[in-house]
């Protein structure tokens, strides 16, 4: 991980985005160093998640609806109104104490190993381009999300089922009893492929736009440069994860979903949407999604940015 303060400006990386060797960063670190990394990876995330966990569960429940069957869809206003009159203003927040739990880890992981993932690529091509930036975020989402899928079920669980009287710990030894240890991987797959697109267009976008930034207009290190690369990168990485979002949900749900039956995998959730609901079934909750992941994306960064510069790191 990158732990030292920067000593160039960062117009004098070239356009290909290999730095010169006298000016690379120097990656070895402390123990601190690293805790600091990834602490500021995910404490940033935690709070993003925090701010915009509302629009999370609207958006679960709205890839819920008319599960293996046509018809209107209701908007994101009306599902916000059913809410609150139906089940009340604390509705809004289930699931948020597994959602800030894999925050904390799955955020940490996810950016915390971004940075890694590319130097490694820079170590064996000699470039840090964007296809290898665009790799180095797959890789980094989807071993993050891998290790974290139980934290996720167990959200989503939570947010369909306002009722439960279960905390988080007795909910997940209820998933298993019932289930068994694999219920808690549910949806891994589509989950992982998700986060590796995520993690791909959000971070590659963000850093190659900061670089385009930096490069061709007169933008420093800074709020605005972190405002306009984020919100970027929000909308990118939107278009690029919503089917992948709305396939996950299902399958981490389809218990609950007897109606359409049981997925055998993503692949096979996806071909099910398509030929039962249609295929504008895939961007369900795809207006929810772009209003959080929006927000939380230019959040994330902004505060990991300031996160970072607070520890003494570089920026991203």
């Amino acid at each position: 991980m990158p732990m030292v303060n920067k000593s160039s400006s960062p117009q004098e990386s070239s356009i290909s985005g290999v730095l010169p060797r006298n000016e690379r960063r120097n990656w070895a670190a402390s123990p601190s160093d690293v805790l600091h990394h990834f602490g500021t990876s995910g404490l940033s995330v935690a709070i993003a998640t925090a701010v915009t966990h509302p629009l999370d569960v609207l958006k679960v429940r709205l890839q819920m609806q008319l599960v293996g069957q046509r018809g209107p869809l209701i908007g994101m206003g009306q599902v916000f109104v059913q809410l609150l009159n139906n089940e009340g203003p604390r509705s809004l927040y289930l699931g948020l104490s597994p959602a800030l739990t894999r925050s904390v880890l799955y955020g940490g992981l996810r950016l915390g190993l971004y940075e890694p993932s590319k130097h490694a690529s820079d170590l064996l091509f000699g470039s840090t381009n964007i296809f290898v930036k665009i790799g180095a975020g797959a890789i980094a989402g989807a071993v993050a999300t891998a290790l974290t899928n139980p934290v996720e079920v167990l959200k989503v669980r939570l947010q369909m089922n306002p009722n439960s009287t279960n905390g988080s710990m007795k909910e997940m030894s209820r998933i298993v009893s019932e289930e068994g240890l694999k219920a808690l991987w549910k949806g891994v797959g589509p989950a992982m492929a998700r986060a590796g697109a995520l993690t791909a267009s959000q971070l590659a976008t963000y850093d190659e736009s900061k670089r385009v930034l930096v490069k061709w207009t007169p933008l420093q290190e800074g709020f605005p440069l972190h405002l306009i690369s984020s919100t970027v990168a929000g909308v990118v990485s939107t278009l690029m994860t919503t089917p992948i979002d709305m396939i996950k949900t299902r399958l981490m749900l389809q218990r609950e979903s007897k109606r359409a039956g049981n997925y055998k995998n993503g692949l096979h959730c996806a071909y099910q949407v398509v030929l039962t609901e249609g295929p504008l079934a895939l961007y369900k909750g795809g207006l929810t999604i772009f209003a959080r992941l929006g927000p939380q994306t230019t959040i994330t960064f902004i505060v990991c940015e300031k996160l970072r510069q607070l520890a003494g790191l570089n920026a991203i």
